[in-house]
């Protein structure tokens, strides 16, 4: 029987309520606009679900219950101006990130160089590509499950995509980077039981924990950036709010790095550390 898709969000949002949900509204709205193939704001305007997108529409209810994130359902994330194609095997992009890159944005000008490392879904470098200026830009990804995604959602922007592990790849580009951003793994192992059932057994754990005290990558992050990046040329990198201190001071403390500085994110909360690379 057909069910108003008014209704359809209805129905949904009481499930999900039921299950836990924190935002069981805005969920639902998202699912009914998947099974209908519509935008979310033209649910209103949509026609009756019919039997079988009924059925698409419990199936996903039911997966989003079990824990599923709505982005790997839909088989899409949105991350500031654009849309990509998200799903198993690749970290889903958060809201969190997107001051890094208004940040980057504010920073670079036509034809410097731009690498994005642990590139996973491409989200930034298709930010960059997308609402900046022209750049030489690369991302390097190690995950052979999140490559897919990071070539189909870089396609047509003319970034150079590279499979490769940080700390051994591009080092035909040492030394002549202007910009190096990276949403590196920052997790510690010891707080797996605190993280979101969704996050944990979801998001790839290449792309989430990080050595006992979530500061790994890093680590290694200062090596590679400060072997990329040229002469005065900036690194930007995103960190766990607990981790504020500990990477500002792992970052003065380093020697090859000056003006480091700590950002806050859309809702204030410590989030990204920039540096600038010495001579």
């Amino acid at each position: 029987m057909p069910l108003a898709a008014g209704a359809a969000v209805r129905r949904a949002a009481l499930v999900l309520a039921a299950s836990g949900s924190a935002s069981p509204d805005a969920e639902a709205r998202t699912l009914v606009a998947h099974v209908a193939a519509i935008e979310p704001g033209r649910i209103l305007l949509a026609d009756p679900l019919d039997d079988e997108a009924v059925t698409r529409l419990d199936e996903a209810v039911a997966r989003r219950v079990a824990g599923e994130p709505v982005q790997h359902i839909t088989g899409v994330a949105h991350f500031r101006t654009t849309t990509l194609r998200v799903g198993h095997g690749v970290f889903v992009p958060r809201p969190e990130t997107e001051t890094m890159v208004g940040w980057c944005l504010e920073q670079v000008v036509p034809g410097q160089r731009v690498v994005e490392l642990c590139a996973g879904s491409g989200a930034i470098s298709r930010a960059l590509a997308l609402e900046g200026p022209a750049t030489d830009q690369w991302a390097l990804e190690l995950s052979t499950d999140a490559l897919p995604y990071l070539t189909a959602n870089l396609a047509g922007t003319g970034v150079q995509v590279v499979e490769a592990d940080m700390a051994d790849g591009l080092h035909e580009l040492d030394g002549t980077v202007d910009l190096v951003v990276v949403n590196p793994p920052y997790v510690p192992l010891d707080a797996w039981e605190s993280v979101p059932a969704d996050v944990r057994d979801h998001d790839p754990q290449l792309a989430v924990f990080s050595g006992s005290d979530g500061l790994d990558a890093l680590r290694i992050v200062a090596g590679v950036a400060a072997r990329l990046l040229r002469p005065g040329g900036t690194l930007a990198a995103e960190h766990a709010e607990v981790q504020h201190e500990e990477v500002v001071d792992m970052y003065a403390r380093d020697g090859r790095y000056d003006t480091v500085r700590d950002h806050r994110d859309l809702v204030g909360r410590w989030r990204f550390i920039t540096a600038r690379r010495l001579s």
